[in-house]
């Protein structure tokens, strides 16, 4: 795991803070925030607030008590101990693209397969730069809807050692789940081994399939990530600061029922804040408001002490692996690092505003994010990095290829890419002259024939299938695992 240790860019004054702060205090009170869940209403009214119809409005200072209720950090166990993942403080967790129907391998845009999900898990690990594979990198759609969920997560357990994320998009998905996350690690609630990233039907609307997965996997103990889905003009209003009181509002919201279904329950407030091209209305990514929402978000999470999930990974609205692909996601990318993400979704693959998971860009951005891993890592200075005898030895108007210090540390000394290439024309030329995407091809075909399945008891995998199969059957789709 990445431990940012830098200093983080906080763009909001504290009088900006307080004018955000007291925004958040009028929308919760004043308009208040549905939900499509009898259990839900039921714990809000309980709680004492006002509770008309489906809609919840809250006591001024309730939504930031409750979140007080919240661990600030802790540690999601994954089946190999050595890929546990701790959430909060420094630390940051990467996954990838999360959600795509579409899949794009070598240029072609087609229906995303079983086959390429697996290929998918694989890529990421073998991929160190990522740490969980999260719950849907890409929508098998050669899968019944109804068991997607079951073959996805036994998928994730067989073909990776690492925290995966559980379907948080109704409590027969939740349940499922949570009991295969059991046999995996026996029992759960006091130790946290799943994600379950549950989105806001923004505006102010919690939908009863999200609150389904809310209050199952709150109850177990699971870490629930609670996010606002805001593009600016569509979902939020055009300016930044609508859009963060707004987001601020759904998001403690949600954790709120978290806390009030089991206190001290694992949360993490989430964020994914863009903005809307208002010539044709579709979303951009990468842009400024883009990169000023994580950073304020950031700075929001931290002012409350919660474990905050940035909006940004590799995000583009580009259709193709091409040149705005690549600064719209190291715009987004690199915000997540400045603004102190703890988790940061998207992290590789994304491509055509979150319509398709793509290989090529899966390796482009895996190379882009080792880069930031590396950038963000400070430096080490003593008198060894000073280097003060290579000059000793180099002198006056020579050169440090063959200086010592030079030899020594040659091999480690500079980051080294996998993707990008540093030859001249002539031996571009000479091997192809491949541009990047081509280049990405062959990184991740590289990648998926070094992969290694890691071990796992036969007896647990067999417990493993055999409730998959049979839970497919009880849902009317049986399947062959």
């Amino acid at each position: 795991m990445f431990v940012n240790r830098m200093p983080r860019f906080e763009p909001l004054s504290d009088d900006a803070l307080a004018t955000i702060e007291a925004g958040v205090e009028r929308l919760a009170a004043e308009v208040g925030v549905q939900f499509d869940h009898p259990r839900a209403l039921e714990l809000f009214h309980d709680a004492g607030q006002t509770v008309d119809g489906s809609c919840v409005r809250f006591d001024p200072g309730f939504l930031r008590a409750q979140a007080g209720r919240a661990p600030s950090a802790f540690t999601l166990r994954a089946r190999n101990p050595a890929r546990d993942l701790v959430v909060g403080g420094d630390h940051m967790v990467f996954g990838p693209a999360q959600g795509p129907p579409f899949v794009r391998i070598d240029g072609v845009r087609r229906d995303g397969t079983m086959d390429d999900l697996e290929s998918l898990l694989k890529l990421t690990h073998v991929t160190d730069a990522l740490d969980t594979p999260g719950r849907n990198m890409l929508e098998p759609n050669d899968v019944p809807l109804d068991v997607r969920h079951l073959v996805r997560a036994l998928a994730a357990i067989r073909l990776t050692d690492r925290v995966w994320s559980g379907e948080p998009s109704s409590d027969i998905a939740a349940a499922d789940c949570l009991r295969l996350a059991e046999i995996v690690s026996g029992p759960i609630e006091d130790a946290p081994v799943l994600f379950a990233n549950c989105n806001v039907n923004s505006p102010l609307h919690f939908d009863v399939r999200m609150l389904e997965g809310i209050l199952a996997y709150a109850a177990a103990g699971q870490a629930v990530i609670v996010t606002p889905f805001l593009l600016m003009g569509a979902m939020a209003p055009v300016s930044v600061p609508a859009a963060l009181v707004q987001q601020t509002v759904e998001a403690l919201a949600g954790i709120a029922l978290v806390q009030l279904v089991r206190p001290g329950a694992p949360c993490v407030l989430g964020s994914f804040l863009s903005a809307t091209d208002m010539k044709s209305g579709s979303p951009a990514f990468g842009g400024p408001e883009s990169a000023l929402g994580l950073y304020a978000s950031g700075q929001i999470a931290r002012r409350l002490g919660l474990p905050w999930r940035s909006g940004g990974g590799t995000l583009t609205a580009s259709p193709a692996v091409d040149f705005q692909a690549g600064y719209e996601s190291m715009n987004t990318l690199q915000a997540a690092f400045f603004a102190g993400a703890n988790v940061c979704w998207q992290s590789a693959g994304w491509l055509e505003g979150g319509l398709v998971t793509s290989f090529e860009k899966f390796a482009a951005d895996c190379e882009l994010l080792d880069l930031l891993l590396h950038q963000f890592t400070p430096a080490e200075v003593d008198d060894a990095s000073l280097a003060f005898g290579a000059h000793v030895e180099v002198g006056h108007g020579g050169h440090f290829f063959g200086a010592e210090h030079t030899l020594e540390r040659f091999r480690e000394c500079f980051w080294r890419p996998t993707v990008a290439t540093t030859d001249n024309h002539d031996r571009w030329t000479r091997g192809g002259s491949l541009e990047h995407a081509a280049r990405a091809t062959k990184r991740w075909q590289e990648l998926l024939e070094s992969y290694e399945r890691p071990p796992l008891d036969d007896a647990l995998e067999e417990e493993l299938v055999e409730f998959v199969e049979r839970r497919a059957v009880e849902l009317g789709d049986p399947i062959s695992v």
